[in-house]
């Protein structure tokens, strides 16, 4: 087989074959038409001379196959297109599950999309236990369905509830996850992989039964149940008419056994009616946005080891934890211990949500060292601060950090709302000031903006981009101006909905208008979460002589500052926003509501607070959720 340039088959001495994917002139594998086209040519190989067993692995450090090749995902603009896609590799994949012969996949390092198809094709499955093995199928994230035998293989594996909350969220797991649901039959260190692949295809286990209880859910009529009950939950989530495909899956569970093929082109379940509409092909724009965010971070070779944050309130301290979680070092610097404790605590919650093994628990722990004296400044590749917003105390403290840090580390600043070029006069050498901009919670929300002050010197923007991806965040470079890019585009909108309230529209309706626009939470509910005294601030900052919304003002007055204070606009005694039925949505208001966010967009893209229009939508996606599904503010307002 000279002719395949991506794949490899090797012929063992126990007459075992070991198939190498390595796509050629590319960095990842994914699955193009070539790449199907030359594995159909391999499996020819193989019927005319049947090995044993078949290995079937990756030839590259990073990962096994990331899915499909995204550059190919322009064939959906047609249906015709997006029909033939979705049949090549169904055909590939019904191939090679029906091989005469054992198939193993050797799975290390991602595992997402067209590759779990990939890798649910083979009758056994070996998953190496390390951390960048993530296995998953994130089509409905593209506005897709996993139309190569996901929907039809995974819930033989693991029962149709656990197979539809990661074919209805896209979420991944790691190896040790797989092997528990059933995916994996073997979860092993990699020093063991290659042999326990032999292992199991002399052994030839037989295949994995689901227990009845998740064997029944199989039945048709359970599957028509458990689709109806998963429906109800995702409409929650997300509308039929913003983002179809989760409601496709459920369809294609519940009537065709997965095969999309299937479904006639006016079934809403089809590839056709999928495509229809222009959510998939912005879903797949937003996916572009997010890869160029994270290209950004490839920009340089900086790596740190240890972070020092100064600040252990909300944002410091969980800025701290984040770093932890994702394996740095940190010291967290405060006045004092008890200062410390409620982000130790804090700390403690995050980590074991996330990591639930107790060792790596423990070891996140350990990671993270409370600091009082600031020993950790010295030993620092990374210095956040994250005080109170105090123009006074921010210089103060940069000219003491700027004396104790190492010359080559990144001195940055968490402000929201100050100017670098005014925080750093009191430093020695203002272009070591850098802005990284967290937003809260922490933890949920991906972007990190880099803010470049007029002194900062450019050569600071690649490793700072490089430690935003290092701790798993998107990078966004932006000028330091009054709110950046992302504060300064949300402002006028809750202003917007604000200003409604003190005309008398509830604020329960005002949500609805957004939530119905596509927003993933309704603005009067967003400024609750925020704090109220934090949009008063930014307001401010922004528009100093506008008063602010009258309703806004009073709750202020009255201590009332939204969800930290149990109230705001709504209620918060239960944790939760206690919402009256919102009323009939007036014509117009949704209208109302965005076109101040759209016009603010263009405006901080003339002014250049970014460097083009996709990062403007990038930022507005990544940081404030503006509706995925429209491509983001200037792309809708193209579009509109």
């Amino acid at each position: 087989m000279d002719t395949m340039q991506h794949w490899t088959i090797t012929r063992e001495a126990g007459g075992l074959a070991r198939l190498t994917f390595d796509k050629a002139g590319a960095t990842t594998n994914t699955l193009s038409a070539a790449v199907l086209t030359e594995l159909n040519l391999a499996l020819d190989e193989m019927d005319r001379d049947p090995p044993k067993g078949l290995i079937i692995a990756s030839g590259k450090a990073n990962g096994f196959i990331a899915g499909a090749d995204i550059d190919e995902f322009g064939e959906i603009a047609t249906e015709e297109g997006a029909v033939a896609l979705v049949k090549r590799g169904w055909d590939a994949f019904e191939r090679l599950a029906a091989v005469r012969y054992p198939t193993l996949a050797l799975v290390r390092g991602f595992c997402l999309g067209g590759g779990m198809e990939l890798a649910l094709a083979c009758r056994y499955r070996v998953a190496v236990d390390e951390p960048g093995t993530r296995l998953g199928l994130p089509e409905v994230m593209l506005g897709i369905v996993p139309g190569w035998g996901g929907i039809k293989r995974l819930p033989r594996l693991t029962g149709a509830p656990a197979a539809l909350d990661l074919l209805l969220t896209g979420k991944t797991i790691d190896a040790r996850r797989a092997k528990k649901l059933g995916i994996a039959d073997e979860c092993v260190p990699p020093r063991i992989m290659e042999n326990t692949a032999r292992g199991v295809l002399a052994a030839l286990p037989p295949p994995r039964a689901l227990k009845f209880a998740q064997a029944v859910t199989l039945n048709p009529i359970a599957r028509r149940f458990i689709a109806a009950q998963a429906r109800k939950q995702v409409s929650k989530r997300a509308r039929p008419e913003h983002y179809p495909a989760p409601y496709a899956i459920l369809e294609l569970f519940a009537k065709y056994d997965g095969n999309a093929l299937l479904p006639a082109a006016s079934d809403p379940a089809s590839i056709v009616n999928l495509v229809r509409t222009p959510t998939a092909a912005n879903l797949i724009r937003v996916f572009g946005l997010q890869e160029r965010l994270k290209g950004l971070g490839k920009e340089g070779d900086f790596r740190a080891a240890h972070v020092h944050v100064v600040g252990a309130g909300t944002m410091g301290g969980d800025i701290a934890a984040w770093c932890a979680l994702r394996g740095l070092t940190v010291t967290l610097q405060d006045q004092n211990a008890e200062r410390l404790a409620p982000a130790m605590g804090r700390a403690s919650k995050l980590f074991a949500q996330r990591l639930k093994d107790p060792r790596r628990v423990r070891d996140a722990t350990d990671r993270l060292i409370p600091d009082v004296a600031g020993d950790g400044v010295a030993r620092a590749d990374v210095v956040i601060e994250a005080i109170f917003e105090n123009l006074e105390a921010k210089r103060s403290l940069f000219a003491a950090l700027e004396a104790k840090a190492k010359p080559t580390a990144i001195l940055a600043t968490n402000t929201s709302s100050i100017p670098l070029e005014d925080i750093a006069t009191a430093m020695r050498d203002p272009s070591r000031l850098v802005g990284l901009h967290f937003f809260n919670p922490v933890a949920k929300m991906m972007l990190v903006e880099i803010v470049v002050g007029r002194q900062t010197r450019p050569e600071l923007v690649p490793p700072a981009a490089a430690f935003v991806r290092q701790i798993d965040r998107l990078p966004l470079p932006v000028k330091s101006a009054p709110g950046f890019l992302v504060n300064r585009v949300l402002a006028p909108y809750l202003m917007a909905a604000m200003r409604c309230v003190d005309e008398g529209v509830s604020p329960e309706t005002i949500d609805e208008a957004a939530l119905a626009f596509g927003m993933p939470m309704g603005p009067i509910e967003l400024a609750d979460t925020v704090g109220l005294d934090i949009c008063v601030a930014v307001g401010k900052m922004l528009s100093p002589d506008a008063a602010p919304p009258k309703k806004l003002a009073e709750l202020i007055a009255a201590g009332h500052l939204g969800r930290k204070t149990k109230r705001g606009f709504y209620d918060y005694a239960t944790g939760k926003p206690a919402k009256q039925p919102p009323g009939a949505v007036p014509p117009g208001l949704a209208e109302r509501l965005v076109g101040p966010y759209v016009a603010e967009a263009k405006q901080a893209l003339a002014e250049g607070i970014v460097a083009d229009a996709d990062l403007v939508d990038a930022g507005a996606i990544f940081g404030t959720g503006f509706a995925p599904f429209r491509g983001g503010p200037l792309h809708h307002s193209a579009a509109a």
